[in-house]
């Protein structure tokens, strides 16, 4: 494995020597070597060799998209241009995620020993939240992956001042494969806005075809549309990475609103036997999680749904811990006892009148209802003096 995966840290990235001026090709950006599909899916364990492949695929896309990026990077500070700063970072950024993700991978992997449970876990790295940095918190290594092609795609065209950079056709293929993949990841966000604005990006594409059959120039307007997708493209990645990470946010709030609701039924029950046998026990209303309401699917509201849920589960647990506190006390006076009365027949003092009257108040201030915990304890220890040993010479 080690000839396949070269050490991803520490390595010093490839740069070319800057162009003359400030201008980049546009096909000084690999528009073909895009991010490896995964295997498996979240919880599932991949097979070694689809594992080994994508690891090593992946090792190559992180080592041609940065070079790519750093072209990239270099033609924007020689460019003086400011705009797209903030995009250059971000494309930085979503790389850089992408191989400390691939760093753990790899460790997981273990040169090929990883067992059924390491291989879950890999898929686990692979279609899990990033978490960290919040411009990646959200995204899966997938999506963050997919996110960088698209973002350099989208700052190579910014970044073309050569209208004749690229060879037509090729640009044409190479938004027309955009277009697909925005198509898909529309799918995915089940939005008919998401769709009407690819199926125009198509549209465009396709009068720039017949435009482009006539004779006619259409490098600007082509251009024109290469931005377009990437950035549609990139929007539908993050629109799907907050969909699908709200959707699993939403499911984690209706598992934990069942759990409390099937938990205030089981407190009552505590509650209703202590206040039954203890004395002075606990004033504490159970909490009602019903009354917060459905779990929303909104991510503001679903935000503060959840905080909500967190101040119930809370409650819930104060109301059990001052309920159950009372009984097990009692269990515990009772155990004491029992030892006592072990421990006299031990040393002769449980035939003594005085012990076996001890004894009797313990148990009787136990078994009272309701039980007055207080009284139960005094007794207990009184009980606890009665059945030391006696002093030598007195046994």
């Amino acid at each position: 494995m080690g000839a396949v995966l070269r050490p991803l840290a520490g390595r010093r990235p490839r740069r070319r020597s800057p162009a003359a001026g400030a201008r980049v090709r546009t096909h000084a950006v690999n528009r073909t070597h895009r991010a490896p599909a995964p295997p498996g899916a979240l919880g599932v364990a991949a097979e070694p060799a689809a594992l080994l492949a994508y690891l090593s695929d992946l090792q190559a896309w992180l080592d041609a998209r940065r070079a790519d990026l750093d072209r990239l990077d270099s033609a924007a500070r020689k460019s003086g241009t400011d705009a797209v700063t903030a995009d250059v970072v971000l494309a930085l950024t979503l790389w850089q995620a992408v191989r400390t993700r691939t760093d753990e991978l790899v460790a997981v992997w273990d040169s090929g020993r990883a067992d059924a449970v390491a291989r879950e876990r890999m898929s686990q790295l692979i279609w899990g939240r990033l978490g960290g940095d919040p411009a990646t918190s959200l995204l899966s290594l997938v999506d963050a992956a997919r996110l960088c092609d698209a973002q350099a795609d989208q700052l190579a065209t910014r970044l073309s001042f050569d209208p004749h950079a690229a060879d037509v056709t090729a640009r044409f293929r190479a938004a027309a494969a955009g277009i697909v993949r925005a198509e898909d990841a529309a799918h995915a966000t089940a939005d008919t806005e998401d769709d009407a604005a690819v199926a125009r990006l198509r549209d465009r594409l396709s009068r720039l075809r017949s435009d482009a059959a006539r004779g006619a120039d259409v490098t600007g307007p082509l251009g024109a549309l290469e931005n377009e997708v990437a950035r549609i493209e990139r929007d539908l990645i993050v629109a799907t990475a907050r969909s699908r990470a709200l959707a699993k946010d939403r499911e984690r709030a209706v598992a934990l609103r069942t759990t409390l609701a099937d938990r205030a039924p089981v407190l009552a029950q505590i509650a209703e036997r202590c206040r039954r046998e203890i004395a002075d026990p606990p004033r504490l209303a159970i909490p009602d999680v019903s009354r917060l309401g459905d779990v929303p699917a909104e991510h503001d509201r679903l935000a503060s749904y959840v905080q909500r849920l967190g101040a119930v589960e809370r409650a819930m647990e104060r109301v059990e811990d001052a309920y159950t506190a009372p009984l097990r006390e009692r269990a515990e006076l009772r155990y004491r006892v029992k030892n006592l009365m072990t421990k006299a027949q031990g040393n002769g003092r449980a035939a003594s009148s005085t012990v076996k009257a001890g004894e009797d108040e313990a148990r009787e201030a136990l078994d009272g209802m309701p039980c007055d915990l207080a009284l139960a304890r005094h007794f207990t220890e009184q009980l606890e003096t009665l059945v030391r040993d006696l002093p030598e010479g007195h046994r």
